[in-house]
């Protein structure tokens, strides 16, 4: 038996360290191909298996059906009275007395409040001694007038008996001139007369506007002031009552959206609700529809008015309610599900039975459901029925598509006004991939 002897070579051992040295450097270039290779066989091999029938396609129906169907835009405003009468003054001074409060129910001609007068009926009285001066003038220019028109007949009756030898030419010219002053001054004296007249009414009318009284039946919403206060009236007028004539008739200001505002018209029916009574829903009509805009937060909307009853007062000035307003309504329509418009076999990856969405689209996302939407499916505005809507039935087990002319969408169901679609078909809505 020989004892093991270790290889003492060194040349060998030299070249066999650089053989294991390039073996591992040929492994660390290529690995990620031999990975990738490595997936493409994984791929087709999961395709042949997926085309060998390992899924199969159910679809999930629903019929066409016959029945009602309303179309509603929505909106949200606050109930305002038909008409708000602001009460103010346009004298300044200090409130004596405030005899009205809120909700105080006032007819037209009532008293409200009360100015002090005392400044104003001191007015008054220079006014009347102005007038009183002024036609004593009036009467001085009379007087002067008939002396002068005298003096002047005397002097012209003498010159004619003279034959005009008396008196003095210049003498009978100042005598015709100081006539036609009198007369100018009587003129001045009688515009005097009528400018203090003016001044007397004007004063005499400011004492009627210090008693502030109600230009209308209604009932008080606001009032401003309490007596002592001081009023202030120069270039605006102070607001002192708020007075909404009518109460059993109001007024709901909505902002439609500038994408339903063209299917808003006057004469269409809405309903609304607030917070005040949320179990209970308030009719209404629609009044007019505002043609300017509204920008809040770059969102265009329109203010749309709607008629309101108020018989038992239930509602009040300022509340925020939530309207619907009708804009399509039909009583018998057919009607085709809106999922159905939005399914399409081709983009969902099943084409009839025994089909698969096969291994590559399991890969691959799917866009989300919401984002699959047509036009028909989503929104509850009317269509213009001109558009050619599609959906898929079901033929000897595999999916054949439908056109048809649509009507009035309400989110859910969408009319079906022209094509081939019955009562009672039944529509493809969705699938389902069952495994074998």
């Amino acid at each position: 038996m020989s004892a093991f002897k270790p290889n003492t070579n060194p040349l060998k051992s030299l070249l066999d360290s650089q053989l294991r040295a390039k073996s591992s450097g040929f492994f660390r270039r290529w690995r990620w191909g031999i990975l990738a290779a490595a997936l493409l066989i994984a791929l087709v091999v999961g395709l042949r298996v997926s085309g060998n029938g390992s899924q199969t396609i159910n679809y999930i129906t629903e019929e066409v059906v016959s029945g009602p169907i309303t179309v509603t835009v929505s909106a949200s405003g606050t109930l305002e009275p038909t008409r708000a009468v602001d009460v103010g003054s346009e004298l300044s001074g200090t409130l004596e007395s405030v005899l009205a409060r809120e909700n105080d129910r006032v007819t037209k001609g009532q008293l409200l409040a009360q100015l002090d007068t005392s400044k104003l009926r001191d007015n008054v009285l220079k006014s009347q001694a102005a007038v009183i001066a002024a036609e004593a003038h009036v009467a001085q220019m009379e007087a002067t007038l008939a002396e002068n028109q005298a003096s002047l007949a005397r002097m012209r009756q003498v010159a004619e008996l003279s034959g005009g030898k008396v008196p003095a030419k210049t003498e009978l010219d100042s005598a015709e001139a100081a006539a036609k002053r009198a007369e100018a001054n009587l003129k001045s004296a009688q515009a005097e007369v009528a400018q203090a007249q003016a001044t007397l009414k004007t004063d005499q009318t400011n004492i009627r506007k210090a008693t502030i009284t109600s230009p209308v039946d209604g009932v008080v919403l606001v009032r401003k002031v309490e007596p002592g206060q001081t009023v202030a009236a120069s270039m605006t007028t102070p607001v002192l009552f708020n007075i909404a004539e009518d109460l059993t008739q109001m007024e709901l200001h909505v902002h439609v959206d500038e994408a339903d505002v063209a299917h808003v018209e006057a004469g269409q029916a809405a309903n609304f609700t607030v917070a005040a009574w949320s179990n209970r829903k308030f009719p209404a009509s629609v009044e007019r529809v505002d043609l300017g805009s509204t920008l809040t937060d770059n969102v265009v909307t329109y203010t749309t008015v709607l008629n309101v009853t108020n018989d038992d007062l239930a509602l009040r000035p300022g509340m925020t309610a939530s309207a619907e307003i009708i804009t399509a309504q039909r009583d018998n329509a057919l009607l085709a599900p809106n999922a159905a418009l939005r399914f399409n076999p081709a983009r969902e990856g099943a084409s009839g039975p025994g089909a698969s969405s096969g291994f590559l689209s399991r890969l691959m996302p799917r866009m989300p459901r919401q984002q699959q939407r047509n036009g028909n499916g989503a929104g509850t505005r009317p269509s213009n029925g001109e558009d050619n809507s599609r959906v898929w039935i079901l033929e000897n087990g595999r999916p054949r598509p439908v056109s048809f002319k649509s009507g009035v969408s309400n989110g859910r169901y969408t009319e079906v006004l022209e094509g081939e679609l019955k009562a009672g078909m039944r529509i493809i809505t969705d699938y389902q991939e069952v495994r074998k």
